[in-house]
């Protein structure tokens, strides 16, 4: 009796099977396990595993009519059991394949596939799951702690770290943890962006059920999981995709547009539908079976132009002779909206490094459909900046500028990622100048620029430690620099900006909307000083932040405010707490927050003024409601 039915075989010809993963692979059934696997162009294929010796001559498949699709039944297979396919080209040679569609995966190096049952995972996220709808809004909040899971704490598997990691960012206040990706990879110094198992997670930290219950312990506490995800190209790996059935599959046949110059793999062949059925099905299969709440999208950029990384030559146009990969757009525009239709409320959001136009506009205007997009442009101009001595930082005002005459073109994350600590770029405290004092002192500014600044926050595990050394991924994060106070006022600086978070929307629930941000003085470059208003909704509450980007403290600075009465203080950079010099807050208390009182004087474009003492290298933000607010 086939296990696949006519209705299958047609949705996957058609490239439209949603739910790929129930349809091909291993299944297990009361009368053994099915096996189904798609290979057009092959002559024969066979399963070969632990209960045949791994003589695919005993387990042969066959073909359902011309649908590409081999299947067999066999009832000597069981869970837990190593396999693959015994796959006869097209070009005659025989090779072992690693089941495209396997849900489980031997311990790397080891590369077999593993027949594993239905999952037997209780979740408990039944009411998380219900409100996840309301994430795509504009107005939920959103603070990243991207985590490689294999360095975050050394040696510790799904299970181990669930309870740790949710403790941890729950303690620092982030909304959601953003995983580098868990699908199976061969090579573990690839972070895991070469997949081979795409519906495999990757056994380095235990199966598909332990990372299940990661999942549901940090919705438990409230936090959302993100997830990369990396549909731009592939391992070259024998056993894997590559040339599956003794042709290019899944991978474009033309090398100028199926190899990755950069990286060594190949890429996908977005025009050829069931290749583009893999990836859309894969997208929904994290999602559901898996819960996640988004997918961070990796290297879209290298996905949307032909000529991405290559020089003249190197590079076919598309139909109209234009550089745009029309193939992959429609790809990206449909995993995107399949994704908006079947899994509501589950972030999108792209590694997109370019202006391409609408990353972030729906599908239906012509956008790309993602609901954010990374702003590599803000990181860059921001560390660049960040990274100069405060000497010379006037001839560079703009560089902190530039980034809000584009922030509300698309719906942006501010990233400081895994990428910019690591292969000699130095660890975020490495990246700033000045001795120790500035540095430390420069970098509570960065942070407290950046959590003020339009966009959410995306912060890479250990940065809240401040490390001097770049991130390693072969060893743990340096938690013991805890135990030194200027590495805890950083720490606790992080913390006390998620809070302030929670108690201060106007610092992010107007991101998208060019009216929820007004420069008080975006010119001041003679003092590298900064000022601007984030507004809440409906104008009643407003938080300004005053930025002081030299050593030298600057009083009575003189700041306009759209109101008269009190602002408080609610944040210094360079409170001694955090292990600033504490020049506004000496006890060392931040909870000690003074209020400066707003006089009638029209300044800077708003109808009342404070004076009020900026901090060197510090940062301010100050809070108030309009006078008769009582909310």
């Amino acid at each position: 009796m086939h296990a696949l039915g006519e209705l299958d075989l047609h949705l996957i010809g058609e490239g439209r099977h949603r739910r790929l993963w129930d349809a091909l692979g291993a299944h297990v059934h009361p009368a053994g396990v099915h096996f189904a696997v798609w290979a057009p162009n092959a002559r024969s294929v066979g399963v070969a595993g632990d209960w045949n010796d791994w003589d695919a001559a005993r387990s042969p498949m066959t073909p359902r009519g011309d649908s590409g699709v081999w299947e067999t039944s066999i009832a000597e297979a069981s869970v837990g059991q190593r396999y693959k396919f015994a796959v006869h080209g097209a070009d005659g040679v025989w090779r072992l394949k690693a089941d495209p569609m396997a849900r489980a995966a031997e311990h790397p190096p080891a590369n077999a596939s593993v027949i594993t049952g239905p999952s037997s995972y209780e979740w408990a996220d039944t009411a998380w799951m219900e409100r996840r709808v309301s994430q795509r809004e504009p107005a939920a909040p959103l603070r990243i702690y991207e985590v490689h899971l294999g360095s975050w704490h050394a040696g510790l598997g799904y299970r181990d770290a669930a309870a740790k990691l949710a403790d941890h960012v729950e303690h620092l206040g982030f909304t959601h943890v953003q995983f580098m990706p868990l699908a199976e990879h061969p090579f573990g110094g690839s972070w895991g962006y070469q997949v081979s198992g795409y519906y495999a997670p990757t056994a380095r930290f235990g199966s598909p059920d332990d990372l299940r219950a990661l999942v549901d312990t940090l919705h438990a506490r409230g936090i959302g999981v993100l997830l990369d995800w990396v549909p731009a190209h592939f391992p070259k790996d024998d056993w894997s995709l590559a040339r599956f059935d003794g042709t290019a599959l899944y991978e474009h046949d033309d090398p100028l547009r199926g190899e990755h110059p950069d990286w060594g793999t190949h890429v996908f062949n977005y025009g050829r539908h069931e290749a583009r059925n893999f990836l859309v099905a894969n997208a929904l299969y994290w999602l559901e079976e898996f819960h996640i709440d988004g997918l961070r999208v990796d290297a879209v950029a290298s996905m949307l132009y032909l000529d991405y990384s290559r020089g003249p030559g190197e590079w076919t146009p598309n139909r109209f002779g234009g550089r745009e990969h029309l193939e992959a757009i429609d790809f990206l525009r449909e995993v995107n909206a399949v994704v908006s239709e079947l899994q509501p409320g589950a972030l999108m959001i792209a590694e997109e490094s370019t202006a391409w136009p609408g990353v972030t506009h729906r599908t239906e205007t012509g956008g790309l459909g993602f609901s954010h997009k990374w702003n590599m442009g803000w990181m860059n101009d921001t560390l660049r900046y960040f990274g100069r001595d405060p000497i010379h930082r006037r001839w560079h005002h703009h560089d902190l500028t530039f980034g809000l005459v584009y922030a509300w073109s698309e719906q942006f994350v501010l990233p400081l990622s895994h990428d910019e600590v690591v292969h000699g770029k130095g660890s975020l405290l490495g990246k700033m100048s000045g001795d120790d004092w500035q540095r430390f002192a420069n970098l509570r500014s960065l942070f407290g620029w950046m959590w003020a600044h339009p966009g959410a926050p995306l912060m890479f595990m250990g940065s809240e430690l401040a490390p001097y050394s770049e991130w390693n991924a072969d060893t743990s994060l340096p938690w013991d620099l805890l135990q030194w106070d200027a590495h805890r006022g950083v720490f606790s600086l992080v913390r006390e900006l998620n809070r302030l978070a929670v108690d201060h929307p106007a610092t992010w629930e107007r991101d998208t909307d060019a009216g929820g941000f007004e420069w008080l003085d975006a010119d001041d470059a003679e003092n590298s000083v900064y000022a601007f208003v984030r507004w809440g909704l409906g104008g009643e509450h407003a938080v300004v932040c005053v930025a002081n980007l030299t050593p030298v403290p600057r009083y009575g600075y003189l700041a306009g405010v759209p109101w008269t009465g009190e602002w408080t203080v609610v944040l210094d950079t360079d409170a001694a707490a955090w292990g600033g010099s504490g020049m506004r807050h000496a006890s060392g208390d931040p909870v000690a927050r003074d209020t400066v009182l707003a006089r009638g004087m029209a300044w800077q474009g708003q109808p009342s003024s404070i004076a009020v003492d900026l901090p060197p290298l510090g940062v301010l933000w100050l809070a108030s409601r309009r006078p008769g607010d009582a909310r």
